[in-house]
């Protein structure tokens, strides 16, 4: 039997609060887009209410299957028209709470899907 070491990604969600996210042992205060391999803090800064056809259309360049929109407390559909990038591209886009979308994260990151989660906190 052969043995092989595997170390877990760093970027999996372990922990989320009311106004915090911890990915590996770094705790997070702001929105942030999460990648298999990045951690790309800052994403609509000033919450969901302000996202625009630009915020989406930016998440195209980190190349995923699936994009998962964590909304907060609760689930939230943005209006299609902002999300037309990604759809035009045969990007799967999935809106959810916040909660859920770090769990379907860590999820498919363990199946070694390319999604991308750009993750409201407040």
């Amino acid at each position: 039997m052969k043995f092989h070491l595997q170390t877990p990604s760093s970027f999996l969600v372990t922990a989320l609060g009311d106004d915090w996210i911890r990915i590996g042992t770094t705790e997070y205060h702001e929105n942030i887009v999460l990648t298999p391999d990045a951690i790309h803090a800052g994403w609509a800064p000033t919450g969901f209410g302000d996202l625009d056809e630009a915020a989406f259309a930016g998440l195209r360049q980190y190349d995923p299957e699936i994009v998962l929109l964590g909304t907060g407390a609760r689930q939230v559909f943005p209006p299609p028209a902002l999300v037309r990038s990604l759809t035009e591209a045969r990007i799967g886009f999935e809106p959810m709470d916040t909660r859920a979308a770090c769990r379907t994260f860590n999820i498919l990151m363990a199946e070694g899907r390319r999604v991308v989660a750009a993750l409201i906190l407040k």
